[in-house]
């Protein structure tokens, strides 16, 4: 049990910090706001010191995940609307439609689940499950940074203060929260999707009516087309996801894998406080949007990140190349993918500060090689037997097949089995004449 003086130094550092939040410390809420990367609204900033002050007053040593559910929903609630009862009708004809389409064009059967129309906020509170494990890794890392940094710099005289790096662990990891909320807050007013970001962040088909007809607003084609388009791309996404019940997995374990080995770096995070200005957050802000506390992959991540990568591209490239096939009909279904496409290459600035949080970028590359190599496998042997290579990992195309698909057409189009040396040893080995009897 900790004693008087224990417990006083820890109570001194508490009164430090409670003044430090609430601006007596040199520094007020708007500079704590930027630092955090968050807009510089009253209502935003009262939010953010009472979760600071809570994260103060924590008892437990784990990342209270809510506080990034309430900053998203909070961000997104003020330009959230319902979902109407027209919406709902033209894409509940959409996704009717789109499931025919796609039944011409794939062997890959229909959703057993009814597709979902969303507003942000329930995509928020659907979706933060993956964003949290995704996050996490990187928290706690960032958590436990601080917690180190303030033990070794615990100032004269209260060298006892055993509370002191938790504290800073539970304000860390509160901070951190606060930004993949704002992140994830921001991202709810650009995705149209449950698939829109390529990884499987819902269990079945959905839509976000709100940002759908955003989606369309300048394009000068029928919102009809639109609708219709996008309901088929994520219909298509759905479908493969469930059709290949192992893929989800497979693809949640190479970012697991990813994120198990980040790390950060200690020395830039020491360096960083000695130098930090409360008058000046700028530094530590620019700081954390860089990654620039994030530690280099390690080859271990490098591998994780070529099976990510690959994954999402073949993902995203199959769905591209069945869903071109499946709205032949459509005038403007070209201009409409060509949208599409510009809009994944260049992320987003929600996008692009999420792969800083947490050092992973989740757009595909080799995006236009998948595609091609999956046209080139459809032409080759059929939509049934392209559609056949997603029940298991090792049938899919690897990264060597995108930049050379000469080799895996050959040995999809072969009309026997290529044998390798060792078949080719067993063969001659029993096809070998038995020797001559000598009775």
């Amino acid at each position: 049990m900790a004693d008087d003086s224990e417990r006083g130094a820890e109570d001194e550092f508490r009164d430090m910090l409670n003044a430090f939040l609430s601006g007596q410390g040199g520094m007020d809420a708007s500079e704590l706001a930027k630092a955090a990367g968050l807009p510089e609204d009253p209502e935003v900033l009262a939010r953010l010191m009472g979760q600071l002050q809570s994260a103060m007053d924590n008892a437990g040593d784990g990342i209270d995940w809510t506080v990034a559910t309430r900053q998203a929903k909070a961000l997104a609630s003020p330009d959230t609307t319902e979902v109407t009862a027209e919406q709902r009708a033209s894409l509940d004809q959409a996704l009717t439609l789109a499931n025919l389409w796609l039944g011409e064009v794939t062997s890959i059967g229909d959703l057993t689940a009814t597709a979902r129309l969303l507003t942000r906020t329930e995509w928020i509170g659907l979706t933060m499950p993956i964003w949290q494990e995704l996050a996490e890794p990187v928290a706690l890392s960032i958590a436990d940074a601080l917690t180190d940094v303030v033990q070794q710099n615990i100032p004269e005289g209260m060298e006892g203060m055993g509370g002191a790096g938790k504290l800073m662990r539970n304000l860390g990891g509160t901070l951190f929260a606060i930004q993949l909320g704002q992140v994830v807050g921001q991202l709810s007013a650009d995705v149209v999707s449950g698939g829109d970001i390529g990884i499987p962040l819902m269990d079945t088909a959905a839509l976000l009516p709100q940002n759908v007809e955003a989606f369309g607003d300048g394009l000068e084609i029928d919102p009809n087309e639109v609708r219709l388009y996008l309901a088929v791309r994520e219909t298509a996404h759905a479908r493969l996801f469930h059709h290949a019940r192992w893929l989800r997995l497979h693809l949640l374990s190479a970012i697991s894998d990813y994120a198990r080995g980040i790390r950060i770096d200690e020395e830039k995070m020491e360096d960083l406080a000695g130098r930090f200005d409360p008058q000046n957050p700028e530094e530590l802000r620019e700081a954390v949007a860089a990654g620039q506390l994030i530690s280099p992959q390690s080859e271990a991540q490098r591998a994780a990140l070529v099976r990510l990568e690959t994954t999402l591209a073949l993902i995203e490239g199959w769905v591209d190349v069945v869903t071109e096939r499946a709205t032949v009909r459509l005038p403007k279904s070209a201009a409409v993918a060509e949208t599409v496409r510009r809009r994944r290459a260049s992320g987003g600035p929600a996008e692009s500060a999420f792969a800083t949080l947490v050092g992973l970028e989740l757009r595909p590359r080799k995006l236009r090689e998948a595609a091609a190599l999956w046209t080139a496998i459809t032409e080759a042997i059929g939509a049934e037997a392209r559609d056949a290579l997603w029940y298991h990992p090792d049938m899919l195309p690897g990264a060597e097949d995108l930049d050379d698909p000469s080799a895996l057409l050959t040995r999809l189009t072969s009309p026997t089995p290529e044998f390798d040396d060792m078949d080719r040893a067993l063969e001659d080995l029993l096809n070998e004449e038995p020797p001559a009897s000598t009775d």
